[in-house]
């Protein structure tokens, strides 16, 4: 319920407060004064956008807020799944700086605009002339049915249900397709995996050759060399080895003589000892290293190939070859075995539709158990609104499944006897839409969670006993719930338990749009003026007192 609606600062409004009663309130005031204003002033709390157009003033921010008593609304789940803090009283708050920056607040967390449309869908359920003509629109039609019905929640299990069917059908063509790829490719892909299987190839190996044909490839040069460096350290006459041995000799025999001559000694004889080492080694690796032309020719066939094969496969290593393998690989398997795994997707497919089925022919159902009883009910509350001779049909047609269900449902209506009820769109007029969308809340009302109902100008095209009757039936909804009705007919502005009057006021250089509640005089005043004009007449003014009083 709204406690309290708080505008700064928008459109035409400067500052405007308003606590309307927890029953029935009405709004009214001249065209064109600010009525429609605030309720766009409240669509920006449920969540609707906004630009810089709605300053009134350039220079500073917008601010609308509402509180609202949600005790009784059971939204503790909500607020716990949106992480936001709950209490019995929840204040909604939009901000619009002169930048066009946005923001939205509950209970002074930032949130963003589908949260606040969200919970705004529990608290309340406007009326505009908007949603009149929405009537004329099937899907919506089927959300009333539905609403009527009590097959909301089932139908969100449906949803999934459905969802669920799509995701498994659309991966079942997907499959299908790619087998159908992979079959075309098979031969080919038999062919590669053969080849690269062939291979034997091992990580690392590349590395491995290539350093090994680096060898191979320099062989006699190395055997040369080797041969050279053994002649000159050990095997000719006047080799280093021997000039080496008699100068550590000659050192050996003045060593005594000094420290440092001990220590020339003992390094030059650890150096010739080293000689000796490295010269019996050289001696061997000459002896046994040999010039390999067919170890040579196989090093370069299979880096030949391994190249061959990363050039053909896009790919740079061993490693990749091996990886590409393995891809290759399992594709052959998946091939082999596309008839398993397509009866497995088929099954997936059939049991998931068997489950959606079941619950769209569970909800279909439920709607067609609820016609008859929703037509009569709506007849009935349509003669009293002055449609004696309408009919309502619900024409209902089987259809493919959809997020909906199985079920095509329209809304035909005549307002004439002797006339066949076709759709809505077809042969409705204004007023007559009004009353019949009047009359469908009315029903609504205590089907779906509607706290606070506002209303905006439903009242378009009925007069007299008729709009009596409606605002009866208005009154009988504010029992239960908060009813907020924009009215330019006198009987609807008088039945209010709080009538608030929205004016123009034009003394300053910019027009701005005002609010006050009425007392009992001013009410009066205000009722008369309705029924007699500017200036009401004593009629006028008795009538407004018995509207008031009766």
């Amino acid at each position: 319920m709204l406690q309290k609606l708080l505008i700064k600062n928008y459109a035409l409004i400067q500052e405007l407060n308003i606590n309307p009663s927890a029953h029935f309130n009405t709004i009214t005031g001249e065209t064109g004064a600010g009525k429609s204003i605030m309720l766009g002033a409240v669509g920006l709390l449920l969540g609707k956008r906004a630009d810089t157009k709605v300053l009134y003033s350039e220079d500073a921010k917008c601010i609308v807020e509402g509180i609202f008593n949600i005790s009784e609304y059971n939204l503790i789940s909500f607020f716990e799944s949106e992480d936001l803090d709950y209490d019995h009283e929840c204040v909604i708050r939009r901000e619009i700086s002169a930048s066009g920056k946005s923001r939205a607040f509950i209970n002074d967390t930032p949130v963003t605009l589908d949260i606040l449309k969200n919970l705004g869908s529990y608290l309340m359920d406007v009326h505009s002339q908007h949603e009149t003509l929405l009537i004329g629109d099937q899907d919506f039609q089927l959300r009333i049915i539905d609403a009527y019905a009590g097959t909301i929640e089932a139908l969100k299990t449906y949803h999934s249900l459905f969802s669920a069917y799509t995701k498994a059908k659309r991966s079942l063509e997907n499959f299908k397709e790619s087998a159908a790829q992979m079959q075309q490719e098979k031969d080919f892909n038999q062919f590669l995996f053969e080849e690269l299987d062939k291979a034997q190839l091992k990580s690392g190996e590349q590395i491995e050759l290539e350093e090994r044909l680096e060898l191979l490839e320099n062989g006699e040069l190395i055997k040369l060399k080797l041969s050279e460096a053994y002649q000159l350290v050990d095997g000719q006459e006047f080799a280093a080895i021997h000039n080496l041995h008699q100068a550590a000799e000659s050192l050996k025999t003045i060593k005594s003589y000094g420290k440092e001559f001990q220590e020339l000694s003992e390094r030059l004889n650890s150096s010739f000892i080293e000689i000796q080492d490295i010269a019996k080694e050289l001696e061997i690796i000459a002896n046994e290293f040999e010039h390999e032309p067919k170890e040579l020719q196989k090093t370069q066939d299979r880096l030949s190939l391994i190249y061959s094969l990363q050039q053909k496969h896009h790919t740079d290593s061993v490693e990749g070859l091996l990886e590409i393998r393995n891809i290759i690989e399992e594709k052959l398997l998946t091939v082999a075995d596309i008839e398993g795994s397509e009866l497995k997707l088929q099954s997936a497919v059939d049991h998931a539709y068997s489950k959606m089925n079941e619950k769209s022919k569970e909800i279909s159902n439920q709607r067609k158990k609820h016609f008859e009883k929703f037509e009569n009910e709506l007849r009935v509350l349509l003669a009293s609104l002055g449609m004696e001779d309408a009919v309502v049909k619900i024409d209902n047609k089987p259809k493919a499944h959809d997020k909906t269900g199985i079920d095509d449902i329209k809304i035909l209506f005549s307002a004439n006897k002797g006339i066949a009820p076709q759709n809505l769109k077809n042969v409705a007029s204004g007023g007559e839409f009004s009353r019949l969308m009047f009359a469908i809340k009315y029903i609504m009302a205590d089907k779906i969670a509607m706290p606070t109902i506002i209303f905006d100008e439903i009242d378009t095209g009925i007069s007299g006993e008729v709009a009596i009757k409606m605002v009866n039936m208005m009154q009988k909804m504010a029992e239960n719930h908060q009813v907020i009705t924009i009215s330019h007919l006198p009987q609807i502005a008088a039945k209010g338990h709080q009538h608030y009057f929205v004016y123009k006021d034009n003394s300053a250089e910019k027009s701005v749009s005002k609010i006050k509640l009425l007392n009992e005089t001013e009410r009066s005043i205000e009722i008369a003026k309705m029924i007699g004009g500017e200036n009401p007449s004593e009629s006028a003014i008795q009538s407004a007192k018995e509207l008031l009083t009766v």
